[in-house]
């Protein structure tokens, strides 16, 4: 599910370049107003994971497809397969290697401030969280970089990071630290905005053969 959570982060957003902008809460709010005006986006990414209770490191990477309100998916294809797709209803995740389908509700809105608000319209970077600028290891030379902090307490991540493009304001990168002490990073690129994506691109059919979890109970 931290895939899930993580990727559900993901934002493509426009308005002119940032200028001598030196104000983080500032930036925060022309980074949202250019969300405003992005309908649907699409392209690949690669996302890396380290840290956490296990101490772990790994990089996947794949494509993403995302619609407003709440439409998204992302297909993982290095280095396994999986997908996570939802219609604006129910998020599904699916597990190629486990052949297993999990079931869940699409986020609400109130459900806390977690990454998947952002992908559902339903938060705004100015006004739920806390900017400041920081550097963030991992993001790509020039990028200007913010750190969010929920103002609301979330119970999974502690803040979150994105860097945006200097003079389009595209999000190319985006961190989350999680409460286990691990960061999960996206970087993003060919970013393609407001094209035309049917909503068929984000209905799921159940394979036949797999498990299927849905709120705790098991069927095939």
């Amino acid at each position: 599910m931290r895939s899930l959570l993580v990727a559900t982060a993901v934002l493509a957003l426009t308005l002119p370049g940032l200028g001598q902008t030196t104000d983080a809460a500032a930036l925060a709010e022309r980074v949202q107003a250019r969300y405003r005006t992005i309908r649907n986006f699409e392209g690949t990414f690669v996302q890396t994971y380290e840290g956490g209770v296990l101490r772990t490191k790994t990089t996947e990477s794949g494509t993403l497809a995302v619609k407003q309100p709440g439409l998204f998916r992302f297909v993982y294809t290095r280095p396994e397969r999986k997908e996570f797709v939802s219609d604006g209803t129910r998020v599904y995740t699916y597990l190629v290697a486990d052949k297993q389908v999990i079931v869940s509700p699409a986020p609400g809105p109130d459900d806390a401030t977690t990454p998947a608000l952002f992908l559902a319209g339903r938060a705004d970077i100015a006004r739920d969280f806390t900017a400041e600028f920081t550097d963030l290891p991992g993001a790509a030379q020039g990028l200007r970089t913010l750190k969010l902090v929920p103002r609301k307490p979330d119970p999974d991540y502690e803040w979150f990071g994105i860097g945006v493009d200097a003079t389009t304001l595209q999000i190319r990168y985006l961190v989350a630290a999680d409460r286990q002490g691990g960061k999960s990073a996206f970087n993003l690129s060919n970013l393609k905005e407001n094209q035309r994506l049917a909503d068929n691109t984000f209905q799921f059919r159940i394979p036949r053969g797999v498990d299927v979890v849905t709120n705790g109970a098991r069927s095939r």
